[in-house]
């Protein structure tokens, strides 16, 4: 929702990884925005009224980003699609950093940082997607950003980094950032970041895309 600078770079960013990308507005004339090259839906309406949401496939959507030039509006149609529609890969454009630090607090993932947004937007809803959140100067060495399976839950870090073969020097939950110890346990909703040559990425992200291996 929302085809502004940041809308039409993360529509086009997405359909460039493969994506079919919906792009919500309530001006048509802000489609331009997108190119003659994109081969996406577009859809004239507000973002969260349930017929233009419907209309866009929220229905047989995999991910949500409320990228619109408003607060209110983004925040309302993150809830109205987390709500009505149960997706949970949900994630809003929130200028005012208490109101987003707030919303990550309830559980919705927000970003805040204008100048960093699209980016930032692009590796919320594309966890698997492996943007990564640094890269060594050679290129061989990245820090991914990762979200597990609901089967991961209650799992220690400590014994992820083992089942994984990877280290896990940090995660974020609720927003904020924390070390784990040894006694820490994943839970629900935490985003994981792990440190990952280039080659273990695709078997570290298979690994996370479903429950651990029963012992």
């Amino acid at each position: 929702m929302g085809c502004g600078r940041v809308g039409a770079s993360l529509a086009r960013a997405l359909e460039r990884r493969g994506h079919s990308v919906a792009v919500i507005d309530q001006d048509a004339d802000a489609f331009r925005r997108l190119g003659p090259d994109f081969h996406g839906l577009t859809v004239k309406g507000i973002g969260f009224d349930r017929r233009v949401l419907v209309a866009a496939g929220i229905k047989e959507a995999d991910g949500f980003a409320a990228v619109s030039s408003g607060d209110n509006s983004n925040i309302l149609a993150a809830r109205v699609v987390r709500e009505t529609y149960g997706l949970d890969n949900v994630v809003a454009r929130i200028y005012d950093q208490g109101r987003a630090e707030v919303y990550e607090r309830l559980g919705v993932p927000s970003v805040a940082t204008v100048r960093w947004a699209s980016d930032q937007v692009l590796r919320r809803l594309l966890p698997e997607g492996s943007e990564p959140a640094w890269r060594d100067p050679s290129g061989q060495v990245r820090l991914i950003q990762l979200g597990a399976d609901d089967g991961w839950v209650g799992q220690r870090i400590t014994a992820m980094e083992t089942a994984l073969g990877a280290r896990i020097p940090f995660i974020s939950r609720f927003g904020q950032g924390m070390i784990p110890g040894e006694a820490t346990l994943l839970h629900d909703g935490d985003m994981l970041y792990i440190a990952a040559t280039n080659e273990d990425v695709p078997r570290i992200e298979g690994l996370l895309a479903q429950p651990p291996a029963r012992a």
